[in-house]
């Protein structure tokens, strides 16, 4: 028996109902979870200083922040509700969507929530399969979940291990979901420095998927310089256990950015974080280190880069990528810090740790990233607070350029960057900070707008579901999608 072969360990529940106030009404659980949940993913927390810990109390004091994990919006943003973590206890991490279904990620496993009532989302199962950061996404009957730490083995089962260990295992998992109470792991594929998130381009046979890793890896003993490109895996759809890695595309012949001390502050470029494919128009945005690029995939198992930026004064670290619904425009993110700083203060300023807006100029080859303006939230943030820009999708609204993204305890931004040079906040919501005196990492990790809703995944908080009602969104209401996968794009037109 192959190790991906033992039935995941797995709770159902049947209707659970969860009330507009995030209570949960009634679980109705089935055999409990075996395996145990991966201790080294519990949030990082830092003790603040005096000074720093009482400038967050007087903060909240005077009105400045919202207090204590107090929930607060914009007049145009209303909160529906919130399912807490259930079983898996880990960081809750990244979305898919699939019909009446919302995928939740987590370092634990993944839920799957029927969303069909937005205001009552129900939990249809839980998957227990520890291995962060367990970044999903979705294509017809197969699911698909990254792996970047180290395991014991590829099952369901393993535990962590040193990284030094040679048996250290990494990659891809493949899961049958056809029957979403009971999803059943059909393949695993280890990649080179492991899998820290992925980026699908399917067609009607085969889901070609791209694996973005970089070094230093977390775990793999033989993941060193140079690793300069992505893993790709072919899966069959009709035989999902032959999929296999059948290329590692060179993306940086030169090496990439040489990040510090040449560039001081910018991270080396030794792989790729995040690739977003727009199948439609034959094109991927990747978001790598140090450099932004451009790539052609009209041969979706041989991407090519086009052009390639970097921003060595205000990006330190590119995080991900999102197209605008016309495709002549790039969102690229800095997660300065890593996610666990607290950057969005006057300290740090309007760019740094920002988005940056890029217009596509020129025609094939010639087609060139060109820089515009920086985007980040108009509303600074406590020292314990962890906040930066992090993933978001577009908001398919009729003639504009809308974007809802997640900002850790920044929250969630609705912001319109229509005008590339002039990008401006429409709405918002956020919680107040985790902690008045220590650093807890925490915060909306994923923040999506799917058939009328905005759906938020918080790290620590558990689902939130979000509704904007505004003029200039109004338009995208009637865009319906039967699969959302944010890092493939689609044609919302």
């Amino acid at each position: 028996m192959k190790p991906w072969e033992r039935s995941p360990q797995r709770r159902r529940y049947l209707g659970a109902a969860v009330a507009a106030l995030g209570l949960v009404a009634s679980l109705l659980a089935a055999s409990p979870a075996v395996a145990t949940p991966d201790p080294g993913d519990a949030p990082h927390s830092e003790r603040m200083t005096k000074d720093q810990a009482s400038g967050t109390r007087a903060a909240i004091e005077n009105g400045e922040i919202p207090g204590v994990d107090e929930i607060v919006h914009s007049d145009n943003v209303s909160h529906l509700t919130n399912i807490p973590k259930q079983d898996l206890k880990g960081t809750n991490s990244d979305l898919a969507f699939q019909g009446k279904y919302a995928f939740a990620g987590n370092y634990d496993g993944f839920v799957i929530y029927d969303i069909s009532r937005p205001k009552r989302p129900a939990i249809v199962s839980q998957v227990l399969c520890p291995g962060a950061q367990n970044d999903v996404s979705v294509s017809g009957d197969l699911l698909f979940l990254s792996t970047d730490s180290s395991r014991s083995d590829n099952s369901c089962n393993s535990t962590t291990q040193p990284a030094t260990e040679k048996s250290s295992w990494e990659g891809m998992k493949v899961f049958d979901i056809s029957d979403k109470r009971n999803p059943r792991y059909v393949a695993a594929v280890e990649t080179s420095c492991g899998s820290h998130t992925h980026t699908l381009a399917p067609d009607r046979k085969n889901v070609y998927v791209y694996v973005s890793s970089y070094y230093p890896s977390e775990t793999f003993p033989d993941c060193k310089p140079p690793h300069d490109g992505i893993s790709v895996i072919k899966v069959p759809r009709k035989a999902p256990e032959k999929a296999a890695v059948i290329d590692f595309p060179v993306l940086f012949p030169d090496g990439g950015n040489p990040g510090g001390p040449t560039n001081p502050g910018v991270s080396e470029t030794t792989g790729c974080h995040d690739l977003t494919t727009f199948p439609e128009l034959k094109l991927a945005a990747g978001a790598c280190m140090g450099d932004g690029i451009l790539l052609d995939i009209a041969d979706p198992a041989k991407p090519r880069v086009i052009d390639r930026v970097e921003d060595n004064v205000n990006f330190a670290f590119w995080h991900s990528a999102t197209f605008n619904e016309r495709g002549n425009k790039v969102v690229f993110t800095d997660e300065l810090g890593g996610g666990r700083g607290a950057t969005c203060n006057e300290a740090t300023g309007p760019t740094r740790g920002a988005d940056g807006i890029y217009d596509i100029v020129g025609k094939g080859d010639k087609r060139k990233l060109k820089f515009r303006s920086y985007y980040k939230i108009p509303r600074h943030q406590a020292a314990t607070e962890n906040c930066v820009a992090h993933n978001g999708s577009l908001i398919p609204a009729k003639g504009r350029d809308i974007m809802v993204q997640a900002w850790y305890q920044g929250g969630v931004s609705i912001w319109d960057f229509t005008d590339s040079t002039r990008p401006k906040e429409i709405g918002y919501f956020e919680r107040g900070p985790i902690s008045a005196d220590t650093l807890v990492s925490g915060g909306s990790w994923s923040a999506y707008y799917y058939n009328g809703h905005i759906y938020s995944n918080d790290m620590t908080k558990g689902f939130d579901v979000l509704k904007i009602d505004d003029r200039r969104t109004d338009s995208a209401r009637s865009v319906r999608l039967r699969e959302l996968n944010v890092q493939t794009q689609p044609d919302y037109r």
